[in-house]
């Protein structure tokens, strides 16, 4: 079993894996990014200068498979593998402006995949926790982020259904895959005035902001959309 595992994880870095790129690659993924927040975020109603700055920061074409680089600013999502995805680049943006973040913010993120998500809240908050059920996704996320330099993301192998009670409770809850109903262990976890941005629901899915009241919670529809099922499971602690 140990066996399989590690060639999994082998998998999933070999087809993550960093190559050296040109000046002239870099140069052409930086036009790329700048267009993408004009074309598809400013144009569609993203306003939040702080969620602007970090998608054109975030380069998320080290986020997605070798052979979908040249893919990996269009708006649509792609697959990472393990029956995965990167949400498209508007639905990253829309989330995390929907959670209205600051910057001494600490935000949990439920359903780590590549790890884009993750970097593009660690750009505008204080300190990110990110939970993936899939531990080949993980490790390999945690090695990306840990390689491209980030030092406020903290990953955990485990149930997203839980949480990560021992750093609640959250200024913001971000959750990247569609439970049918809200957890309330997840609820439990914000702060009073915290903000949760979750997909809903099985075939049909709608996008809802759920705030933290002193009486209770808030519920806010937002738009419908279309995310993997949020599964359950065991999992551990990957320490950062």
């Amino acid at each position: 079993m140990k066996r399989i595992c590690l060639c999994m994880v082998l998998v999933v870095s070999a087809c993550f894996a960093r190559t050296e790129m040109l000046p002239a690659e870099n140069d052409l993924f930086a036009v790329m990014r700048r267009q993408m927040v004009d074309r598809q975020l400013k144009k569609r109603g993203i306003t939040d200068n702080s969620v602007l700055k970090a998608m054109t920061r975030v380069e998320r074409h080290l986020f997605v498979p070798q052979n979908l680089r040249d893919e990996a600013y269009r708006d649509s999502p792609l697959p990472i593998g393990y029956d995965q995805t990167i949400s498209q680049p508007y639905i990253v943006a829309y989330m995390t402006e929907a959670a209205r973040l600051g910057p001494e913010d600490e935000v949990l993120e439920i359903g780590t995949g590549s790890g884009y998500q993750a970097a593009v809240l660690a750009e505008i908050v204080k300190e990110v926790y990110t939970i993936e059920i899939l531990k080949p996704l993980a490790d390999s996320a945690r090695s990306r982020l840990e390689r491209i330099g980030y030092r406020n993301i903290n990953v955990r192998w485990g149930d997203g259904y839980k949480g990560w009670p021992e750093h609640a409770p959250y200024d913001a809850i971000i959750v990247t895959a569609a439970p049918v109903h809200v957890p309330q262990e997840l609820k439990n976890q914000l702060k009073v005035g915290g903000r949760m941005v979750i997909p809903v629901g099985a075939y049909f899915q709608e996008l809802y902001l759920i705030v933290r009241t002193d009486t209770g919670f808030s519920q806010k529809r937002l738009l419908p959309v279309r995310f993997v099922p949020m599964v359950n499971g065991k999992g551990g602690l990957i320490k950062t």
